[in-house]
């Protein structure tokens, strides 16, 4: 498990410099995310996806769980209401209809999560939408210290948003 770090850098040109600063820091490129206001030029900056921007994640979990207990809902009555051979319950197959249901769950919910935007970036919405870009940071918990210093340091003019835990090494 990671650590997410939030920074608010002013412009383009400091989100520039940051990712040269994380990448010389031997940060992979593949745990620094950047969020700018729709259209803006990201070149340069390895630009956050659906992952870190939208709530799929959580919309496929949800979905998951209520489909896997409508499938098994549904499998149990099939199951002892029309048995496929003999007069037992067909208790495979209603096993079956509870993971048919999860995956189709997390699938449509996902569909649905996919164009909600993450909760968890709310808060800079009003900022992104002035033309700030909100960098975030995955890191291990024994270098979030590091990074934070070497941010604070090399960027006096981007501001410190606060620091997110448990956050999924897929995310």
């Amino acid at each position: 498990m990671k650590r997410r770090i939030y920074w608010l850098m002013p412009d383009l040109a400091s989100a520039r410099r940051a990712m040269r600063d994380l990448l010389q820091a031997r940060v992979d490129v593949a745990h620094i995310h950047f969020a700018g206001p729709e259209g803006m030029d990201m070149t340069g900056l390895h630009a956050a996806n659906v992952w870190q921007t939208s709530d799929v994640v959580h919309a496929a979990k949800t979905g998951w769980t209520l489909g896997t207990a409508c499938g098994i809902a549904a499998g149990l009555v099939a199951a002892l209401l029309f048995p496929l051979v003999g007069e037992e319950p067909e208790w495979g197959f209603a096993a079956l209809v509870g993971v048919l249901g999860g995956v189709v769950g997390a699938w449509s919910a996902s569909m649905v999560g996919i164009s909600i935007p993450s909760p968890r970036l709310q808060r800079f919405e009003g900022a992104i939408a002035q033309g700030q870009i909100l960098l975030m940071v995955d890191l291990p918990a024994m270098r979030v210290r590091e990074i934070e210093d070497l941010l604070q340091t090399a960027h006096p003019e981007a501001r410190f948003e606060g620091e997110e835990g448990q956050i999924p090494a897929f995310r």
